[in-house]
């Protein structure tokens, strides 16, 4: 089984990939846009009818006496978005035979941990903006988005133990935990300039990716599959969360970033160095350096983040971090190799290309 213990694995897993493409020949190594299929709709299609029945349970379980938990909560699960966790846990589970409704509380209980954690997140970051819209601690303050989001995780809880798997519970409480452990390291980091590539894959491998293969993971267990599928899904959620990470954090430098409703440079003023940094500062010379030691870890100026955006561009590590999304990508597609070809794998695929395209 796939550990989420921190400890290097994420980057241990990229400096692997190009042995796990070489066993993977039917994967263009050479990925570039014109080769991206990239839709949800596939998937969406086939988990349409599963998903309306998942958003059901979403709002039957924000419910409470106390009005403000489900309006805060519903002005955040109505701010838009794909429902991606919850889709890949109905796709993981179609995907594996599974015709059930487990799939369907879990799926709504993984969207249960992201909404709780993005309330907090929000909060941590001071964020104003989500999707374009007020955020719910710029609109109710925070303490009233800590303690929704507390009822959301309590609601996810609630869930998992009336599914009734133990399995089921140790993979999405143990997410849980690793998520808020990498949100911590995350937080740890900010303002180090000296961050390393292996602490921030740590970070986004925690942070974001855990929740990914949980999700995918659970969609097979519940379909009783065999653990080597079990297991296999649980990578391709880990490789594809990974990517999907990556590229969230290349917009932040881009102006692509505007269409998603959200400002440019974020993770800039948040002192937080990323892989669009990481790459700049490695390539930079030492009157460059100087720069981003003085902007990450002292202070920031007015056009500092023009200069910041120079010298991303001058080094192109929009584009290593695109390159990088890619192969997590490809390592992602390779996972889905147990299984046999069909809608079901080939939407999970353009899934897949659908995270990554969004840099575009």
């Amino acid at each position: 089984m796939f550990s989420y213990a921190l400890g290097g694995f994420a980057l241990r897993r990229f400096r692997k990939c190009e042995a796990v493409l070489e066993l993977s020949p039917n994967l263009d190594k050479n990925s570039n846009k014109s080769q991206l299929n990239a839709s949800l709709t596939p998937l969406m299609d086939i988990v349409a009818d599963d998903l309306k029945d998942t958003n059901q349970i979403i709002l039957d379980r924000m419910h409470s006496d106390v009005e403000l938990i489900p309006v805060l909560a519903r002005h955040l699960i109505a701010a838009g978005g794909k429902r991606l966790r919850p889709v890949l846990t109905l796709g993981a589970a179609k995907l594996c035979g599974y015709e059930g409704d487990r799939a369907k509380k879990l799926a709504a209980c993984v969207e249960f941990i992201h909404t709780a954690t993005l309330l907090h997140d929000d909060v941590v970051d001071e964020s104003d903006l989500r999707r374009g819209n007020e955020t719910a601690n710029a609109v109710w303050g925070n303490q009233a988005s800590v303690l929704v989001g507390d009822f959301l995780f309590s609601r996810s809880f609630q869930l998992m133990v009336e599914d009734g798997s133990l399995e089921v519970l140790r993979v999405l409480s143990n997410a849980s935990a690793v998520i808020a452990e990498g949100e911590v390291l995350q937080l740890m980091n900010v303002g180090d300039i000296n961050v390393t590539e292996e602490s921030y894959f740590e970070v986004i491998a925690a942070k974001t990716a855990a929740l990914f293969a949980a999700a995918t993971r659970v969609g097979a267990v519940v379909a009783n599959r065999p653990e080597n599928e079990v297991d296999a899904l649980e990578e391709f959620g880990m490789n594809l969360g990974i990517a999907f990470q990556l590229i969230d954090d290349a917009l932040d430098y881009s102006a692509e970033q505007q269409s998603l409703g959200k400002t440019i440079g974020d993770d800039f003023r948040e002192g937080k160095v990323t892989m669009p940094v990481l790459l700049a500062y490695r390539a930079g010379d030492e009157e460059e350096k100087a720069f981003w030691t003085r902007v990450i870890e002292q202070e920031q100026n007015d056009g500092d983040l023009d200069e910041a955006m120079r010298l991303i561009e001058k080094h192109q590590t929009i584009r290593g971090t695109f390159d990088t999304a890619l192969k997590y990508g490809d390592m992602a597609k390779a996972n889905l190799g147990l299984f046999a070809d069909g809608p079901e794998k080939a939407a999970l695929i353009s899934a897949v290309d659908f995270a990554i395209e969004r840099a575009y």
